[in-house]
């Protein structure tokens, strides 16, 4: 990790333009006291929930570049969707009204049952009202963005503009502005004088995983990019991680080795959606230890599956890693009284 390599990094970003939807550089921060509990390397956070707008979020960093499209074609409306407690869904809803555009989400049913009375209408779903968002209930396939598409295709029947935003944000492009992140974190390193053995984050929808790895093959090729598996469906996230990390490469014009893809199965409970008791020991011991708001679906689950590679021994105490913090602390008031809080 030199600074030529973040600075090339940097150049190829450049070409892509973005809004200031974010606010960026987002901190990476210390977690000493975490790092005393588990005994293992030194552990630093990422903070992707301080992206700003709408209580912010890793999704913000992607539709930064996504929208630009957006705008620039002369979209009116933005349509996307996911889960009811969707992270995606609300950052979507927060920039369309902060543009001025109008959003309208396929709230999908049905991929899990609601854990808890109040998911149906606390968090992201009570935020994703608030910022004037258009809910359209459907039924949850298996396919993430048909229903999407079909929304999108109706309003545009009606006379509308709609600019499709896929499930997570996650595109090629998406992908491109998620390389930012490794940008940052490789000048962060460098001011700190750290060299970071491994980037830890939890990983579903591919996007995010796939931006970190091409970034990180140009800017910190010695940093090992490991994704927590949230969905319990390794197999498909690493595909998808492949697929959207190629096109990423292509765009920005370098390249990276598909055998450096690593998603790490076993920690996503039951299902998807669904927190077991290591998810709820992650989350109470990044609240107790360093303040640090975890949701239950993505980014609890992304520590969880690092507590326990910490506890594998996967790095010697002498080293540093970073744990990228999702964001999606809203879906907390959703699950509260599964999480015995």
């Amino acid at each position: 990790m030199t600074a030529e390599d973040a600075s090339v990094l940097a150049a190829k970003l450049s070409a892509f333009p973005r809004l200031g939807l974010a606010s960026l550089p987002t901190p990476l921060e210390p977690m000493k006291r975490l790092t005393a509990h588990l005994g293992g390397p030194r552990l630093w956070v990422k903070r992707e929930d301080a992206t700003g707008l709408g209580f912010g979020g890793n999704k913000l960093r992607k539709l930064d570049y996504v929208l630009h499209e957006a705008v620039a074609s002369g979209a009116d409306a933005l349509v996307s969707g996911g889960v009811v407690q969707s992270n995606s869904q609300r950052q979507v809803a927060a920039a369309a009204a902060k543009l001025g555009l109008a959003c309208h989400l396929a709230v999908y049913h049905g991929r899990l049952a609601p854990p808890a009375p109040e998911y149906e209408t606390s968090g992201n779903a009570l935020l994703n009202r608030l910022f004037g968002a258009h809910l359209h209930d459907v039924p949850w396939t298996g396919d993430r963005n048909a229903a999407i598409e079909e929304l999108g295709n109706r309003l545009r029947r009606e006379g509308r503009r709609p600019y499709f935003v896929p499930y997570g944000v996650s595109s090629p492009l998406g992908a491109v502005a998620y390389a930012s992140t490794i940008a940052e974190i490789a000048e962060q390193s460098r001011a700190l004088g750290i060299r970071p053995a491994a980037i830890v984050h939890c990983t579903g929808s591919a996007g995010t995983q796939a931006g970190l790895v091409v970034g990180g093959a140009v800017a910190m090729p010695g940093t090992r990019i490991v994704g927590i598996d949230i969905d319990a469906e390794p197999e498909r996230v690493r595909s998808d991680v492949i697929a959207y990390a190629r096109a990423a490469a292509d765009l920005i014009g370098t390249s990276f080795d598909e055998d450096d893809v690593e998603v790490v199965a076993g920690h996503a409970g039951p299902a998807y959606g669904v927190p077991h008791a290591a998810t709820i020991e992650a989350i109470r011991l990044a609240g107790a230890l360093e303040a640090l708001p975890l949701d239950p679906v993505y980014s609890g689950k992304g520590l969880a599956g690092l507590i326990a590679l910490v506890r594998q021994g996967r790095w010697p105490g002498d080293t540093d890693v970073i744990f990228i913090h999702t964001g999606g602390a809203p879906a907390l008031f959703a699950y509260q009284s599964v999480l015995g809080i």
